[in-house]
């Protein structure tokens, strides 16, 4: 069954090459502009392939990119929230006890009874038996003076993390914007990729797609022969990810039901960042597949290769990621054979 991903194909193979990932959704349409040359003139089927393996691969870098840029601006976001709420929560706390030592000293000068509710929760679990009502207000006292500073000092310190969270930020989001721009220079190529493929001819496209399961047949053997474990060069597996519950030769438990999830998405078109329902990318298809198999694992394909643990390709098991090129830029999911 061939499939194709903004213009990859790649054809269902056996067991070491029987992979459930983005690069088997289809892509959405892609027309030829009319009135515009043919940008693959005098162009051979191989240069063709290669100019558009390279548009893709571009795509793939950017995307992961910009992922691993939003999600660290979401999680900042969050934790900056949280800062907020606490900040705001301290500057209260200080307030009110500003005003409790203010009223306790009030009421010393004048020489009332200092034992009010407020001072009350100050001066132990049963202050009726205190002895002397002058010594359970210079406890109070030196209490609120106490706790007032301790809660200042609190506040000082979230108040400086909360700025520095901002500027961090602030900085996440320039860089997410960079990343968001590189990204769009890559989608105005692969629109220019999909115009080529758009424009190829029957012949051409017979003998493209023929093209591409030669070279998936060769990658696959050189991948097979490394043991699927290098870091090698560019296009072959750099090795494999342990998802949290994978296991067994067949898809079973929380493997079995990230392996469904990721079968049941094939059609939906592959989408750069996309993270679902109706589209996906790559990470975000395997990142999915195992939040519905209650097992979340990071959302990007690096991450997914740095915090998950490695296994060689002997040991794969269904529900396994393999993860591609030298930066970790693409990632699929192994799912038996």
């Amino acid at each position: 069954m061939n499939v194709s991903t903004g213009g990859r194909r790649i054809r269902s193979r056996g067991a070491t090459a029987a992979l459930v990932c983005a690069i088997i959704l289809l892509p959405g349409p892609g027309y030829a502009a009319p009135g515009e040359p043919d940008p693959h003139t005098d162009k051979s089927i191989e240069d063709i392939r290669d100019e558009l393996d390279g548009l893709y691969r571009e795509a793939e870098v950017a995307t992961e990119a910009y992922n691993a840029a939003n999600e660290k601006a979401a999680k900042q976001e969050k934790r900056l929230t949280t800062l907020r709420k606490d900040l705001t929560r301290a500057e209260k706390r200080v307030k009110d006890l500003r005003d409790l030592a203010g009223a306790a000293a009030r009421t010393q000068y004048r020489g009332g009874d200092l034992a009010a509710t407020g001072i009350q929760l100050l001066l132990g679990d049963h202050p009726e038996q205190a002895l002397d009502e002058a010594s359970q207000a210079r406890q109070a006292m030196r209490g609120l003076v106490n706790v007032s500073e301790t809660q200042k000092t609190a506040r000082e310190a979230l108040s400086e993390q909360t700025e520095a969270a901002s500027k961090e930020l602030r900085e996440l989001k320039s860089s997410r914007a960079d990343k968001a721009a590189a990204k769009q220079k890559i989608e105005k190529k692969i629109a220019s990729a999909e115009r080529i493929e758009a424009g190829l001819e029957e012949e051409q496209t017979r003998r493209l797609a023929a093209l591409e399961r030669q070279r998936s047949r060769e990658a696959e053997a050189r991948w097979t022969e490394s043991g699927g474990s290098s870091g090698g060069s560019a296009g072959k597996g750099k090795g494999k990810g342990r998802a949290p519950g994978g296991g067994g030769t067949q898809a079973s438990g929380a493997a079995g039901k990230a392996v469904g999830f990721a079968m049941a998405q094939i059609g939906k078109p592959y989408v750069w960042g996309a993270v679902g329902p109706s589209s996906y990318d790559c990470s975000g298809l395997t990142s999915a597949a195992w939040a519905a198999a209650g097992r979340p694992i990071p959302r990007t394909s690096q991450a997914q290769w740095g915090g998950l643990t490695r296994v060689s390709l002997s040991s794969a098991r269904p529900g396994d990621l393999i993860i591609y090129y030298n930066d970790a830029t693409h990632v699929g999911m192994y799912i038996g054979g």
